[in-house]
């Protein structure tokens, strides 16, 4: 049956005019180019300092800091039971350096699985500090006295974090704040004599701890940095002091990393289907920009520089409510000075906004390239879909100082390779198969480097998902 048939069956009539079906045959449809879901606005590419290395490695040199092992602690969960891995418990400072896996997995095997809920108190100011509590689960927070007297929040530890490690080098260790868990917490425990029956069996262990011991305490700034010698404010002709400023004799090196595909087009498709969009090129495009969604992932997430991984202890902070509260904005920006852009996943910044009209604050905007952007005192609040959400509906805030003058985060990568088409991203030919298939090479190679360790700040573990 044809298309005026139809017609005339569906309304009784003949068909007085050409029909649209059949026009269409004889018109010139317009054509959008390829779309993609993919593509997202990748503010982190585009605000990040990008600088230029040679022979693919960029080392960063820093003063001589004595600051050491305080990272974080993995743990294993089989069912409700937790256990430490023994090569983890080298991130605290009295086991740094110290490499026997046998001994370290009976010292692990000494820890005492504990459970706390909230407002329980783990550890109390002035006791007798004489166990090391290793925190696999929950939040805890770190109470002291205030200058008036009243309880004081002086930090929040969550998953992985450690406390009380000072009882494994000194007998006499007090506590100087109270533990109070402000969830339920799941905690592993190691008491001091633990560690010390075990250090009578093991030789290595005890010189060890011995050593460390034996350490005078260097003068450092509060960074961890050997002190400068300096003398300010004399009169006559005192002896002023010597000095001299220390390197670290080990400084990191950042090696660029490599994002690749290999792009096939038959050639028979490159030659005719050119019109009115050109296949070769449309290919390249959509390959390309799939390849700098991976790169903006990679910067992030990558365990070797992503900006999640390569954030110091110290510059990680909690919530205190568990949701991105302005004080606890105000707490991340507090810990480094010149910080130029927060990154948040778009959930998270939904979540901020929450926060803040509870409280009958409206976040000022600006404008970016025509894009409103929210901020905080001053600072812009930009979107990166790159930042993981858990299970748990939690996510991470990003705090970056950038610049190499400002001894921030910059961007590495290496221009003028063969065949680039951007800096430090190249298109090769690699010649055509014999079932007549075109290879081209697409290839970017990139990485990022923390200059100062508080150039980098992460508010962990916000809750993304309250309502109310």
């Amino acid at each position: 049956m044809s298309v005026g048939e139809e017609v005339r069956a569906d309304s009784g009539k003949p068909q007085q005019s050409l029909g649209t079906a059949a026009a269409r045959n004889l018109a010139t449809t317009t054509k959008s180019a390829p779309q993609m879901q993919e593509i997202s606005s990748r503010w982190l590419l585009r605000n990040l300092p990008w600088v230029d290395v040679q022979g693919g490695t960029y080392r960063v040199n820093r003063r001589l800091t004595y600051a050491v092992g305080d990272g974080r602690i993995t743990f294993v969960k089989t069912g409700d039971r937790v256990e430490v891995i023994p090569a983890e418990l080298g991130e605290l400072p009295a086991l740094r350096s110290y490499e026997d896996e046998e001994v370290l997995g009976e010292i692990a095997s000494r820890c005492r699985q504990r459970e706390f809920g909230p407002g329980e108190v783990i550890a109390s100011f002035g006791s007798q500090s004489d166990e090391v509590y290793l925190l696999a689960h929950g939040r805890v927070e770190k109470v002291g006295t205030g200058p008036y007297g009243d309880d004081q929040v002086l930090g929040v530890l969550a998953d992985g974090a450690y406390f009380g490690d000072q009882a494994l080098l000194d007998a006499d260790a007090i506590w100087e704040y109270t533990a109070r868990a402000d969830t339920a917490c799941t905690v592993l425990v190691l008491a001091r004599q633990d560690v010390e029956q075990v250090a009578e069996r093991a030789d290595s262990l005890r010189e060890h701890l011995q050593e460390l011991r034996a350490i005078p305490e260097q003068r450092t700034n509060k960074y961890g940095e050997k002190e400068v010698d300096l003398a300010a404010g004399h009169a006559g002709e005192p002896d002023i002091p010597h000095t001299f400023v220390d390197y670290d004799a080990r400084p990191r090196e950042y090696e660029l990393s490599i994002a690749q595909t290999v792009l096939r087009i038959h050639s028979r498709v490159a030659d005719l289907y050119n019109q009115p969009m050109n296949q070769t090129e449309q290919q390249l495009r959509l390959t390309v920009e799939a390849l700098k969604e991976r790169q903006e992932h990679e910067l992030v997430n990558n365990r070797e520089f992503g900006l999640l991984h390569n954030c110091e202890y110290d510059q990680r902070i909690q919530p205190h409510d568990g949701v991105p509260g302005p004080d606890d904005l105000d707490e991340l920006l507090s810990r480094r000075r010149g910080t130029k852009m927060l990154l948040a996943h778009p959930r998270a910044i939904s979540a901020i906004g929450r926060e803040l009209n509870k409280r009958g604050l409206v976040p000022e905007t600006i404008d970016v390239g025509g894009n409103r952007i929210p901020t905080w005192r001053g600072v812009p609040i930009y979107p990166c879909n790159k930042i993981p959400v858990t299970e748990a509906r939690t996510s991470s805030i990003i705090a970056l100082r950038l610049g190499q003058e400002d001894q921030g985060v910059i961007g590495l990568r290496q221009s003028g390779i063969p065949d680039e088409i951007e800096p430090s991203l190249s298109v090769r030919f690699m010649g055509i198969n014999e079932q007549a298939i075109i290879k081209y090479l697409v290839t970017a190679y990139y990485s990022a480097a923390v200059l100062v360790p508080d150039a980098l700040g992460v508010l962990e573990n916000v809750e993304i998902g309250r309502w109310r």
